[in-house]
Parts: structure tokens; C-alpha cells; sequence
């Protein structure tokens, strides 16, 4: 029998805004299925299900940076919901600490794999069955980051951007088949990210005080201001549930700022972020 519920499928559920994610969008009715790369690490998610009141949710394996993993996936996720599909929430992210030269390709790609290349082959999976629906949402999950540069977050910057020069050109191509695309830019949350990110700093970095500036602002300036991911989870449940959303949706003070800066004069942009990371006083 068909799903009578709408249906989503999520990546990144083990923690953070992916988790949160899907337990707003379970509250509300829809049946999700929740994917990680390890399902062994529901262990969090099940625990918020329950203090919601929830079902234990669907969980599948799905890790993005493997093509075999992302159909496997959608296949089970398929047979889950009876063969329809209503949603995507792109979410499963990493980052890298460092500066450019001090990182090499494995790093370049283990970041554009993930947070660009991962959303993409999710993407090409699902389509045809939401073109053959003539319906469906394609939410993608970016940054803040993608409005301006920020300095020993390259990578990320870099994935981030990309991806919405990506999202902007597959909206064209998809919309006339009734398949809406949105980018979600959340700021400052509080999830592990910060935690999880590798930093690439050489013993004999020539980066080395720019990056201490850099972790010195981050632990005693921005990860105290970090915001409940539920906020992020309720934006992407109202994108879900608007008959025509925007394209683009803010989320948090830190990212309506960035709005600002990003549409600045580079120049006003870069010494604002100087100031505000202390690289003002650095010296090489």
C-alpha cells in the first residue's frame, strides 16, 4: 500500500541538525527515514524520539561519498514508503581547520566528497522518482559560509559555495517537473562539527599564529553564541510544509549578518572579519 504520510529522507542523522531534523519533521506527521553512515550510532537519535514521544524512526545506511551506499539507500528507502518520495534533506557535512597550503588533495576531496559530491549523487538517485511524481523538495543544507570567506575554512567555504552555484543551475532544470530546490543557510549552531573538524596544522606552519587568532575567536567568541539546532530543524520543517518557498532561507543572526557582509565591498567585508578574528594584529 502507498504511504499515506508525506515522506523525507534525511542524511546525517546521528547528531546535530540532521537528528533534530528528523524528529521535527516525525512530530509533524511525516514519515522519516533517518540514514548515517553508522547505524550502530542511533543510540541519540532513538533517546530524542523518545523524549518526543516519537516511534522509533526508520534508520538506513547511507554514507554520501559512496555511490554503491547512495542506492542502496534510496532503494530501501523506496521500499520503506511504498515507492514515494516527497522529500530530501541533504545534511551530512564535515569540515577541515587549516590553512589552503597546509592541506593536500585527500583533504581537498574528503571535504568536496562529502559536502558537495554526496549531495549531488543523492540528488541524481531520487530524481527520477520525483520526476515521475511530478512533485518533490530538494533541500539542501549549506552555510553561512557560502555568503563570504572565512579564513582556515577554505575547504569548507569552498564545498559550500559550490554547491549553491550547483543548486542555483539544477532549480532551472528541475522546477518544470514540479521539483522545488532550496538551500537552507543556518549560522552558528550548536552540534559537533566544530568538535569533529580536523585541524591541519604543520609543526613548521607559516599559518600557525593566523590559525591560533582564528581557534582563539572560535572557543571564546563564537561557540558560546551557539543557537539550538531545533531552530534549524523547525525552518526546514516550514520550507517543507510552504506551498511556494523562497530559495534561499536564513537561519540564525549569525547568518542574516552574513547576508549583510557577503553583499559588502570585499574590501569592508575582509576587515570586519579581520577585526572580529583578531587578525588584525597578526604578523607573518
Amino acid at each position: 500500500m502507498r504511504n499515506q504520510r508525506p515522506t523525507v529522507l534525511i542524511t546525517g542523522c546521528s547528531s546535530g541538525l540532521g537528528l533534530e531534523t528528523a524528529v521535527e519533521l516525525a512530530a509533524r506527521g511525516r514519515h522519516v527515514v533517518a540514514s548515517m553512515r553508522d547505524p550502530g550510532k542511533r543510540a541519540a537519535l532513538d533517546a530524542r524520539t523518545r523524549e518526543a514521544g516519537l516511534d522509533p524512526l526508520d534508520v538506513v545506511q547511507l554514507d554520501v561519498t559512496d555511490a554503491g551506499s547512495v542506492a542502496h539507500a534510496v532503494k530501501e528507502t523506496l521500499e520503506l514508503t511504498g515507492g514515494r518520495l516527497d522529500a530530501l534533506v541533504s545534511n551530512a557535512g564535515t569540515a577541515s581547520g587549516g590553512a589552503f597550503e597546509d592541506t593536500d588533495e585527500a583533504e581537498w576531496q574528503r571535504v568536496l566528497d562529502t559536502n558537495l559530491l554526496g549531495a549531488m549523487r543523492l540528488t541524481r538517485e531520487v530524481l527520477p522518482v520525483m520526476r515521475a511524481q511530478r512533485a518533490g523538495r530538494l533541500v539542501l543544507v549549506s552555510s553561512d559560509s557560502a555568503r563570504y570567506g572565512n579564513p582556515g575554512l577554505s575547504l569548507y567555504c569552498a564545498s559550500k559555495w559550490a554547491l549553491e552555484g550547483w543548486a542555483e543551475s539544477l532549480a532551472y532544470e528541475v522546477e518544470p517537473f514540479g521539483v522545488r530546490v532550496v538551500l537552507m543557510e543556518p549560522g552558528n549552531y550548536d552540534t559537533a562539527i566544530w568538535e569533529t573538524t580536523p585541524r591541519v596544522v604543520p609543526p613548521d606552519s607559516a599559518y600557525t599564529g593566523l590559525l591560533q587568532a582564528v581557534e582563539r575567536f572560535v572557543e571564546t567568541e563564537h561557540l558560546p553564541r551557539s543557537r539550538d539546532p531545533r531552530e534549524v530543524a523547525r525552518a526546514v520543517a516550514g520550507v517543507l510544509e510552504a506551498r511556494r518557498p523562497r530559495f534561499r532561507v536564513t537561519v540564525g543572526p549569525d547568518a542574516k549578518l552574513a547576508t549583510v557582509l557577503g553583499a559588502l565591498p570585499h574590501r569592508v567585508t575582509a576587515a570586519a572579519v579581520r577585526r572580529v578574528t583578531g587578525l588584525h594584529r597578526w604578523r607573518p
